[in-house]
């Protein structure tokens, strides 16, 4: 039985050697043989199909006790446990559906009308970088209550610059309310297009501060040297990992890991997330394109961000972007929460 080394079977698979680890951790892959001596792990050639089929099924989501039904050795197996796994999944968005739209409308009643009075003063720093693209395809929007990072693809005129245009032109921050119709605005006339844009916008108003999100920008609030995430990325594997379906160290290799589901682009829902957040004296509040986070892990962004001002904090976090190679388009918008 000739053995392949698990560097020539990963590329033989379309895989990484890490993958293979991880499937072989999980007991959906075990290697063909393993060295005793120094543990290196070899593989059949006859392992492929299956090295293959295990990948596919973890894209979409498919949970270990059902994989390992799809790779028993009878005809139709694989067949049979996908189309009962996405009827499942299927049944289970409906049902789903029916209960948020009944818990929607009981909260909505339930509802506080109350609004703060307090007002806090802000002092504000950003940055905007090419990187190694040909093009700036991200923009941002820094107004006196209301800031916003876009990061747009397929090409000029950016539709993230259309996004800041249309935010800026408003006469007044835009409203837990408007954000639907805005977007909607801004994605209108980009059919059959291949362009489109995130965008993670800030509004403050007393002491709530109102995210609106779409895509994978991001939105932070440092305080007293935590970093918390406000926003959840609009991605394929962001929803995998959520619901328990794919491990972290899985989305990190996962080949789709950039592929958004929702943003201002043909084809895909261009309904933000909008979410609230109390602040205090003291907080600062970041937004983010995956041009700094993607580069920057969350423990790397709490080192730089924690710096004095929000302009030195930008200025670390730009120059951390720059010495990591700088790859792609990146903005950041730093907020801080003054007494």
């Amino acid at each position: 039985m000739h053995l392949m080394s698990i560097g020539e079977f990963a590329r033989e698979a379309g895989l990484t050697p890490k993958a293979l680890r991880i499937y072989d951790d999980l007991q959906l892959l075990r290697p063909a043989e393993v060295d005793q001596s120094s543990g290196y792990r070899y593989y059949a050639s006859d392992q492929l199909d299956a090295a293959r089929l295990i990948a596919a099924l973890r894209r979409i989501g498919m949970p270990l006790a059902r994989i390992r039904v799809a790779l028993e050795p009878r005809p139709g197996a694989a067949a049979e446990e996908v189309t009962a796994f996405w009827r499942q999944t299927e049944a289970d968005a409906r049902s789903r559906r029916m209960q948020v739209s009944a818990l929607i409308a009981d909260l909505r009643s339930k509802e506080s009308t109350m609004t703060s009075t307090r007002t806090f003063r802000t002092r504000v720093a950003h940055a905007l970088g090419q990187g190694a693209r040909d093009a700036q395809l991200d923009a941002v929007h820094v107004g006196d209550i209301q800031w916003a990072v876009a990061d747009g693809f397929g090409g000029t005129p950016s539709v993230s610059s259309r996004f800041v245009g249309m935010l800026a032109a408003e006469p007044q921050p835009i409203g837990d309310e408007q954000w639907d119709a805005l977007a909607a605005a801004c994605a209108s006339g980009l059919d059959g297009e291949e362009k489109g844009s995130t965008f993670t916008a800030l509004a403050l108003r007393g002491d709530i501060a109102t995210v609106a999100h779409l895509g994978d920008s991001r939105a932070w609030l440092l305080r007293d040297g935590s970093l918390r995430r406000l926003t959840s990325d609009h991605t394929e594997v962001a929803a995998l990992v959520e619901d328990g379906r794919l491990t972290d160290e899985e989305a990190r290799l996962h080949p789709r890991r950039a592929v958004l589901n929702r943003a201002l682009a043909a084809g895909l829902p261009s309904d933000p997330d909008v979410t609230g957040v109390t602040v205090q004296a003291g907080d600062r509040l970041v937004l983010t394109t995956d041009g700094v986070h993607a580069l920057l892990s969350d423990d790397a962004l709490v080192a730089l961000l924690s710096a004095e001002t929000a302009a030195s904090a930008v200025e670390r976090v730009v120059d951390a972007v720059r010495g990591a190679g700088e790859p792609d388009n990146h903005a950041i918008i730093a907020v801080d929460i003054l007494s």
